[in-house]
């Protein structure tokens, strides 16, 4: 029903229209929103210029904080917990002690007398401990690495050496054999016209020259003319002045002490057959002595051992070697008297297993 009603001085009568109760509407996407009557729908005002949304918002009306990330529209934003950081600045109340174990640190720059302090300086700042880890994890990387440097080497002592100069053995006999040329069948008889002597030529620095068997050691190898460093790398080598073998005076061999050539030498007990090849014989000489010199004690090797100068009367063999072994402040010598010797025709010594 509508009531008219005249309005003060004398004005128009205007309406009154009976107050319906608002209802409320729940969108459940959107949140409760304001009431709104549908009778009696409130009048907008003109949006200016200068209007900030599509809604001008009423004075003193508060407005709450919406999210326009949503996917359904704007929702209110969750309320900010107390320990986290808002626009105004951090959360009120005392800093968050640290815990056992943590570190705390600055971040923000430090002026100071030479200018800011770098941000991370309090974390890259060396200190004792750190200086103490670094130094020990330099030497055990240090210490490691000359570990693999002596168990290469131990191996190639062993092992690689040993390969190489057995390659070099295998050539050096191929040569020796080439050079005694063929020695034709031992069991046909031999022609009633001996063949003319030639005289020997002189053997050269580094050339086979004969060949070295010692059983009980089960070694041979091929002995080259000259004892330098060049001659001997890979083969015994005899003394140029001393006797050849059979000789009467002293056939001197010298080898290095590895573990392909002189290696096991201390092993040679007095008696032993050491047993020398030429191009037409065998010669079998005996262990007489062993004996440890300085490197200075040259005499070793003179015709008559230890006695320089003497007329030799008996046909010796002596070898050397450095000594101890790894080492060469000393030399091992060993001595030996021929016992026997045999043409090739008659076969291999007995001591050789022939």
């Amino acid at each position: 029903m509508v009531v008219a009603a005249l309005g003060p001085r004398g004005e128009e009568p205007t309406a009154q229209i009976p107050a319906v109760p608002a209802t409320t509407r729940h969108d459940a996407e959107r949140g409760p929103t304001r009431q709104i009557d549908d009778r009696n729908p409130v009048r907008r005002p003109d949006r200016g210029p200068g209007a900030a949304g599509p809604r001008a918002a009423r004075p003193n009306a508060p407005t709450p904080a919406l999210d326009t990330t949503a996917l359904m529209g704007a929702v209110p934003r969750l309320p900010a917990r107390d320990d986290e950081p808002t626009a105004a600045g951090p959360a009120a109340g005392p800093p968050r002690q640290p815990r056992r174990g943590e570190r705390v640190v600055q971040l923000r720059p430090e002026q100071t007398d030479e200018g800011y302090r770098s941000v991370y300086s309090e974390l890259t700042r060396p200190t004792v401990w750190s200086r103490l880890r670094t130094g020990v994890r330099v030497s055990g990387e240090l210490l490691i690495t000359f570990g693999l440097v002596v168990l290469l080497f131990a191996g190639y002592e062993v092992w690689g050496k040993s390969a190489i100069v057995g390659a070099h053995q295998s050539d050096l006999s191929q040569q020796l054999e080439q050079s005694w040329g063929p020695q034709g069948d031992p069991t046909v008889a031999p022609s009633a016209t001996p063949a003319p002597r030639t005289t020997p030529s002189p053997p050269v620095n580094g050339k086979p020259i004969a060949g070295l068997y010692i059983p009980s050691l089960d070694k041979n190898w091929v002995v080259v003319e000259g004892v330098t460093q060049k001659d001997i790398r890979y083969a015994p080598g005899h003394y140029p002045k001393s006797a050849m073998p059979g000789e009467l005076g002293n056939f001197s061999v010298a080898g290095h002490r590895n573990r392909a050539t002189f290696w096991r030498l201390d092993e040679l007990d007095d008696g032993d057959a050491i047993v020398v090849e030429t191009k037409e014989r065998w010669y079998v000489y005996r262990v007489s002595q062993s004996r440890i010199v300085k490197p200075s004690q040259v005499e070793v090797v003179a015709p008559v051992p230890g006695r320089p100068g003497a007329k030799p009367t008996e046909r010796m063999l002596t070898l050397t070697t450095c000594n101890p072994k790894f080492d060469n402040y000393e030399r091992l010598i060993i001595h030996a008297k021929m016992e026997r010797s045999q043409d090739k025709s008659a076969g291999r010594p007995a001591e050789l297993g022939g």
